[in-house]
């Protein structure tokens, strides 16, 4: 009994890999969210207003149940920094966006 509480209380440990371009990361200033019954799609855009053009940086598809995993793991991270360094002041959401075929 006591060998399965232990084996119980161990977190397993995974190893992730980031390949090169993934690691660099990409930037985006904007986001729009869709969704049907069985996910959700989040696009990460990089608006250049003054172009009057912007593209898709990545977009993320998910489940309904991990997306509100990520939604609480970010209120949590977000609460952590306004604690450490201050409020952030929400950004001013920008002009409706359309998508271009």
């Amino acid at each position: 009994m006591e060998n399965q509480n232990q084996q119980q209380g161990q977190q397993r440990q995974m190893q992730i890999k980031i390949p090169d371009e993934i690691l660099k990361g990409v930037y985006a200033n904007a986001m729009q969210v869709a969704h049907s019954r069985e996910e959700f799609i989040l696009d990460f855009l990089n608006l250049s207003p003054h172009m009057g053009a912007g593209i898709v940086s990545s977009r993320v598809i998910m489940s309904p149940g991990h997306l509100k995993r990520v939604i609480a793991a970010l209120t949590e991270n977000l609460k952590k920094y306004e604690e450490k360094f201050g409020k952030i002041e929400e950004a001013e959401a920008p002009e409706e966006i359309g998508f271009k075929g």
